[in-house]
Parts: C-alpha cells; sequence; structure tokens
C-alpha cells in the first residue's frame, strides 16, 4: 500500500493514520467568535438600561455635574469675555442664573427669569465662602474673575431623602470637586 501524501508532516501537524491528517488549531473558529461576541453583546444590552437610569435618574448627582459644567464654562467665558461673572443662587425660590458686573437693570430682571430651576426634590442647602463663611438664606453669588480666579467656596445640595453633596471651586486652575457628603468647612479650620 502506497501512501501520496502531498502535505509533509511539520510541527503542526501529525500523521497518526496515512489518511487522516490532523491539525492543532491555534484559534478560534467564526462559530465561537460569534457566540461569545452576542454573548457579550446581550450582557451588555441588559446592564447599559440599568446604568443609564441611575445616572440619569439621580436628580441630586446629575444637578451636581451640571453645576460643575457651569462653573467650568463661567470661568472659561470670565477669561474669553474678560468681564467679571457671578453665578447667583437663590435658596428661597431654589434657582440659579448668571450675571455679570455691568449689566444693566433690565438684562438683570431678564435673568432672574430665565433662572434655572432645581428639580423638586433637590434644594441648595447653603454656600460657603472662605472669607465670609455660610450663607443659608437668600441670595448667594460666587464671583468668577476675569484673570480666572474663582472665588473659594462651596455649594452644599441636599435631597429628600437626606443625601448630601459638597461641590468646592478651588480659586485657582478652575478645579470643581463634588464630594458626596456634606463638608462642614467652618469647623475645619
Amino acid at each position: 500500500m502506497r501512501v501520496d501524501c502531498r502535505c509533509k508532516p511539520n510541527h503542526q501537524s501529525q500523521i497518526i493514520n496515512p489518511f487522516v491528517m490532523v491539525r492543532n488549531h491555534k484559534g478560534f473558529t467564526l462559530i465561537e467568535l460569534v457566540v461569545v461576541v452576542s454573548l457579550i453583546v446581550m450582557m451588555i444590552g441588559l446592564t447599559m438600561p440599568k446604568i443609564r437610569n441611575t445616572l440619569l435618574s439621580d436628580a441630586l448627582k446629575r444637578t451636581a455635574l451640571r453645576m460643575v459644567g457651569l462653573v467650568k464654562n463661567l470661568r472659561d467665558e470670565a477669561v474669553r469675555e474678560q468681564r467679571t461673572y457671578g453665578l447667583r443662587l437663590d435658596m428661597v425660590q431654589q434657582q440659579y442664573w448668571v450675571g455679570f458686573t455691568a449689566m444693566t437693570e433690565e438684562e438683570q430682571v431678564q435673568a432672574r427669569k430665565n433662572a434655572e430651576k432645581l428639580p423638586p426634590n433637590v434644594e441648595i442647602l447653603d454656600v460657603w465662602f472662605k472669607e465670609e463663611g455660610k450663607i443659608s438664606e437668600g441670595e448667594a453669588v460666587i464671583l468668577f474673575f476675569k484673570k480666572g480666579y474663582i472665588q473659594p467656596s462651596a455649594i452644599h445640595l441636599g435631597d429628600d431623602d437626606g443625601r448630601r453633596f459638597t461641590v468646592v471651586l478651588s480659586p485657582f486652575g478652575g478645579k470643581v470637586a463634588v464630594l458626596e457628603k456634606y463638608v462642614d468647612f467652618e469647623n475645619e479650620e
């Protein structure tokens, strides 16, 4: 019996039977890859709505992140426009808006009308300033200067569930930190 084998055995092939050649495959078949990718897609599909709903339905966290974005934008705007801006936080109406030092009376009224209201279950508890201390009633104004300096302060937010967040504004570099607790800076000094 004569066997005509056109393939020469190498380190990946072994001849067990002269008529059957077995190869050691170092890879995955297309079916294996499709199954694994489809399982990953299904797991992501099941978890993404929960993650998205957690991030979007948490009004306190969303408000804190919105404040961070506003603070960074205000700092950049103050430098770009070379004017001093103020973030006005109204603790009675639970709203905030932006103004600048040279605003006319009419512009101030319009800015107050366009104020951003906080979600119903979120409130501004107080605003702490390094120089003035804590303001917990009425209106507080955080200043953003044209040279990029921010008035050192912290905004304390809370919700109906008793959770507290502290948005800390650093005076230099526009750094803003969100702490998931109430930090009382008056007692730390």
